[in-house]
């Protein structure tokens, strides 16, 4: 099967819809799927809810979805860059689910792994555990969180083969691997793409079996969200 496209506009062709559930993968603006972000924004679905541990910033990332109020519903865990995200949600434009990192990241683990809930202590006690169900274990209090899943993942890997397996590259682990489990269609943007074989069995963070598109992208920006340096 030919997974590899020619545009990003061309990966996304047939999936999207009004109303949709996307997960999109990466990490403040590291190891995020770029130009499928872009292709988004240009083919004008809305309603979307977006499942991101992050909103990128205004201009970048997922921010300019936010712009063009094609975004319903985030569900994340930390949103403090954008000053757009910010004042969507406290006029109400926006709904936000928000959900502590690690029980984010397990919350999307389980969808791609068939595990339709789980117990965690994270949360138990706070707002966070309003409205859901607990339960003791060995004397202690969990909080029963339920699994994520999506209508499309869209991730961002370093290296994919022609069967779309794909290796990510340090903080671009954050997120992608499980996100690309946990959607029903998969389209994953690549920086390189190698002849089948020619991976490392033991170094392929997500086996093509999971992808269904693959973009080769080019001119990167990798911004970095806010840089920090010590004086000289």
């Amino acid at each position: 099967m030919q997974k590899q496209v020619d545009s990003a506009h061309r990966a996304l062709e047939g999936l999207l819809f009004d109303g949709m559930t996307i997960m999109a993968g990466g990490f403040g603006l590291c190891g995020i799927p770029e130009h499928l972000i872009f292709a988004l924004r240009d083919s004008g679905v809305k309603d979307l809810t977006v499942i991101s541990n992050n909103c990128g910033v205004d201009d970048f990332g997922l921010g300019p979805l936010l712009q063009t109020r094609q975004i319903r519903k985030m569900v994340s865990s930390y949103v403090g860059e954008n000053a757009e995200f910010e004042r969507q949600y406290l006029s109400g434009e926006l709904e936000l689910e928000f959900n502590p990192q690690g029980t984010l990241a397990e919350r999307i683990r389980a969808g791609g792994a068939g595990i339709p809930a789980f117990f965690t202590k994270t949360g138990y006690g706070t707002i966070v555990a309003e409205g859901k169900e607990t339960r003791q274990f060995d004397g202690h209090w969990y909080v029963m969180e339920t699994a994520l899943h999506a209508d499309l993942s869209i991730v961002k890997a370093w290296k994919a083969d022609g069967e779309g397996n794909l290796v990510y590259r340090k903080t671009a682990r954050n997120f992608n691997p499980m996100m690309a489990t946990a959607g029903k269609v998969c389209v994953a943007e690549v920086e390189e793409v190698v002849p089948v074989g020619s991976l490392d069995p033991d170094q392929i963070h997500t086996p093509g079996i999971y992808v269904d598109r693959l973009l080769l992208g080019t001119h990167y920006e990798k911004r970095i969200e806010r840089v920090t340096t010590r004086p000289k």
